[in-house]
């Protein structure tokens, strides 16, 4: 065992925490390190980035755009779906709020139920199931 303490010592490579070892050749009587750099990669178990749907397809929402303003409504009260059911980002959500306001002003959108016209739009969102069961 002290032979093998000997021929095989231990060093720290710079700016590394990994300990590499070194072998003892006789035919040179030099050090050589094995090759077993640290490799540089992306952390492999990182989540991606949820994007709300608006961002990842880059729509801009528009009072005029009522169609898809009304998914962002409740069908029997009129009353505007929260962040935490739509899966928009903080911007998107103000941004869809308001231009929803803005399209009921101008009378393109009722206040207090959606057209019958938009029931059978297909669905951004499921409304019945939150992506977070909590409103913060």
């Amino acid at each position: 065992m002290s032979l093998l303490k000997t021929l095989l010592t231990r060093y720290v490579l710079p700016n590394t925490y990994r300990a590499t070892a070194v072998r003892f050749t006789s035919s040179d009587a030099k050090l050589s390190a094995c090759d077993d750099t640290p490799v540089e990669m992306e952390n492999p178990y990182k989540k991606e980035r949820r994007q709300c749907i608006l961002c990842k397809l880059n729509i801009k929402p528009d009072y005029k755009n009522y169609r898809l303003l009304s998914q962002f409504q409740s069908p029997y009260t009129g009353r505007i779906y929260g962040r935490h059911i739509t899966g928009l980002c903080k911007n998107k959500q103000a941004l869809v709020e308001n231009e929803i306001r803005k399209a009921q002003n101008c009378a393109y959108m009722p206040y207090y139920y959606k057209d019958k016209v938009f029931l059978k739009d297909p669905k951004l969102f499921d409304p019945e199931n939150p992506i977070r069961s909590h409103r913060f």
